[in-house]
């Protein structure tokens, strides 16, 4: 048995150009006008109503985090896709950084396939389908012309993961890809683990069993 886990953090920190005021005497209310421009420029957190759909004999959901800082992120368990993540940029005002849909179907239906989503078995190609594993040849679902790309037809970006919310901060997803899925040999169990830091940063920790 096999144990792989790899830890990605990321911290978003957002920066723009900023443009001097010229007129002294109007900043007060310039600046109301900015606060109010940002207030209503405020994305809004998806509804979980359009994620909750049965794909598969399975329940997808949609799962809020949120931190003391008032950052969030929306995931869906149906493909393991961040859906946004509002931050905070330099002025204060809360962005969306994620580019999604607004609803699991539209990303069952979408044309790009790997919006925000969690890749497996194996990330980009493997050319001709096939690879040899101690001596033995497997043959792959190809996707991509005389390859297959990103774990074959139906990789985790397609399928329904379990998943649990032990506090606001953190979710777990956990998929189980049986022996033989899109010709890949031996079972793979599989955690994702997103959470939100104190100091507003996004972390994945990933772990597989084989």
């Amino acid at each position: 048995m096999h144990k792989l886990i790899f830890s990605l953090s990321a911290l978003w920190l957002l920066a723009a150009c900023n443009n001097g005021g010229t007129e002294t005497s109007n900043a007060d209310s310039a600046g109301a006008a900015t606060q109010q421009s940002a207030t209503a420029k405020t994305p809004q957190i998806p509804d979980r109503k359009a994620f909750q759909a049965m794909i598969d004999g399975k329940q997808t959901d949609l799962y809020i985090l949120k931190n003391s800082n008032g950052m969030t992120a929306a995931i869906t368990n149906y493909g393991g896709r961040l859906v946004s993540l509002h931050v905070k940029d330099k002025d204060g005002a809360i962005r969306d950084v994620v580019v999604g849909h607004g609803s699991v179907l539209d990303f069952v239906n979408s044309g790009e396939a790997y919006f925000g989503a969690t890749i497996g078995r194996v990330g980009n190609r493997i050319a001709n389908g096939k690879f040899t594993l101690d001596g033995k040849e497997y043959t792959l679902a190809k996707n991509n012309g005389p390859n297959t790309l990103h774990g074959g037809k139906k990789g985790f970006q397609a399928v329904v993961w379990d998943a649990s919310q032990p506090n606001d901060t953190t979710l777990v997803l956990h998929y189980l890809s049986p022996d033989g899925e899109e010709g890949f040999p031996g079972n793979l169990d599989v955690t994702v683990t997103y959470s939100l830091t104190s100091n507003d940063g996004f972390k994945c920790d990933y772990k597989a069993t084989t």
